[in-house]
């Protein structure tokens, strides 16, 4: 996937810009707090329908506007089909349905994503100026993978942090994970409902009844967490080995409450000591991933370049299984400040992986003009170089 041109307005502290980019490497260089990460975040947003680092969308609007509008314009030679199967989703012609279910084809035609939000209204997200019905049909179209220096709260972080990155990556290549998710959580949160209940005691009919589809569609949702988990390790573990030159080994395991046999038998089983704390202790919203150095917690055993390279390996991972997944085509990679807190052995071996042919095109922020300047200097790709000062970007 290339995202050929980007037009802002009044995103965040972005007033306005149209930015031309290279189908390879484009690096946005500038101080902390310029707007090189929003950049990259109106980027994300245009895949994600949200914000990297806001999920409040009026937030994202710059303070002085009424509106916000995003438009990029993207080209893909390995796109297939999925554009067609869109437009004739909004018609019921025959020759509609028709194409829709003939055999995939090479799509070479440009792909414009906008989205566009009044102050007070909610956003509109459009594809060929045709609105989706509901946001779910977008997520997957244009796979992204963006690596963050917020990426280390996957390892100092909770659980959350950890479900929240496979459930982001799984949603990219199967369109019925979200659905699931959300079918699990509202019956999860339904039985939270009954579980909380001081005036009388909870109908366990229906008490049983959520249980059961809790069990049901939790039990699919770790199927497909478990096959993401199993894919991503060698990938993973191949990257870490070679950004840090084979100094340490690493492991991810993945924890659920499903390995302990039948899913309804583990949440029914402790029923009243979920009506005694007031919510479900078991099912797959405490699923979690452990990060393992040298056989140790990760969160204890890392150092802060250890860490930072852990998160590298496992972003890097994520694009190696969306390439191979997703919409049969290449992600976009979006790398913001990763060679802060890095020696110079890791920070060369990050360039020479990102500048090979592996990867497609690739956004980089940094306020370090020599790390750039290294990149640059060890790749043949095309380039594009933006400067970046208080929300202005120029060539």
């Amino acid at each position: 996937m290339i995202l050929e041109r980007l037009s802002i307005l009044n995103f965040k502290n972005i007033a306005e810009a149209t930015l031309e980019f290279s189908p390879n490497i484009n690096c946005l260089i500038g101080h902390n707090g310029v707007g090189k990460t929003n950049v990259l975040d109106a980027i994300y947003y245009l895949s994600f329908c949200r914000s990297l680092q806001n999920p409040i969308d009026s937030l994202v609007m710059r303070h002085e506007a009424d509106f916000m509008m995003l438009e990029g314009v993207y080209n893909n030679g390995e796109l297939r089909m999925k554009n067609e199967e869109f437009a004739t989703a909004t018609e019921s012609s025959a020759e509609g349905t028709a194409a829709a279910n003939s055999p995939l084809t090479t799509h070479h035609s440009p792909l414009t994503i906008s989205c566009g939000m009044k102050r007070g209204q909610k956003k509109h997200f459009k594809r060929n100026k045709k609105e989706y019905k509901r946001l779910s049909e977008h997520i997957g179209l244009i796979p992204l993978v963006v690596v963050s220096p917020a990426d280390t709260y996957l390892i100092e972080g909770s659980s959350e942090e950890r479900r929240r990155l496979m459930d982001i990556v799984i949603s990219q290549y199967d369109p019925m994970y979200m659905e699931e998710l959300s079918r699990y959580n509202k019956a999860l949160l339904q039985r939270n409902t009954l579980l909380k209940m001081e005036d009388r005691e909870p109908d366990p009919e229906v008490i049983s009844i959520l249980e059961e589809q809790m069990a049901q569609v939790g039990e699919s949702i770790y199927s497909k967490r478990a096959t993401f988990v199993d894919k991503l390790q060698p990938a993973f573990r191949h990257y870490y080995q070679i950004i840090s030159q084979e100094r340490e080994s690493v492991w991810m395991r993945y924890v659920s409450h499903c390995q302990r046999g039948a899913l309804i038998d583990v949440i029914q089983r402790d029923r009243q000591k979920d009506r005694a704390v007031g919510y479900s202790l078991h099912g797959i919203h405490r699923d979690d991933l452990e990060f393992l150095l040298g056989g140790h917690p990760m969160k204890r055993e890392g150092s802060q370049g250890q860490n930072k390279t852990f998160v590298i390996a496992l972003k890097l991972a994520q694009f190696n299984l969306l390439k191979r997944t997703a919409s049969k085509t290449t992600p976009l990679l979006l790398l913001d400040d990763i060679f802060d807190k890095l020696d110079a052995d890791r920070v060369e071996q990050i360039v020479k992986l990102v500048s090979g042919d592996e990867f497609g095109q690739i956004f980089i922020t940094d306020t370090n003009r020599e790390h750039l300047d290294r990149i640059l200097s060890t790749s043949n790709m095309d380039y594009k170089v933006f400067h970046v000062e208080n929300g202005c970007i120029n060539v």
